[in-house]
């Protein structure tokens, strides 16, 4: 099956750091756009950062440049987003998405939740 797991959410404080893992199965990464998106309470799923390894480009929202890094270990078939210098604002389910190049083909993870509080 194909699958999306996302891993390492948690409670921080401003600040703080925490790096999350997206463990992908059923797929590889060859000719997908790997992204993580975040939903805060109340509010729409905005895009954080994404990454595809075939053409080797990033790309980040303006609120995650210069605190954000999205990478990835292709031999585990994993993409991380570690985040530094955490602020309350960053409260949120955040999700691991899989799209295909010049394809409809997407896959969603479950969540993981992410709580910035002192």
């Amino acid at each position: 099956q194909v699958q999306l797991l996302e891993s390492g959410g948690g409670l921080v404080q401003p600040g703080g750091s925490l790096r999350l893992s997206c463990v992908a199965s059923g797929f590889t990464f060859n000719l997908y756009t790997m992204s993580w998106y975040r939903q805060a309470l109340g509010k729409e799923r905005e895009l954080v950062a994404s990454f595809t390894p075939t053409f080797g480009i990033t790309n980040y929202a303006d609120s995650a440049k210069g605190r954000f890094t999205i990478s990835s270990d292709n031999a585990k078939n994993t993409v991380y987003l570690q985040m530094n210098f955490l602020k309350p604002e960053d409260t949120a389910v955040y999700y691991c998405n899989a799209r295909r190049l010049y394809r409809a083909d997407e896959y969603w993870g479950q969540g993981t939740q992410v709580t910035v509080s002192s």
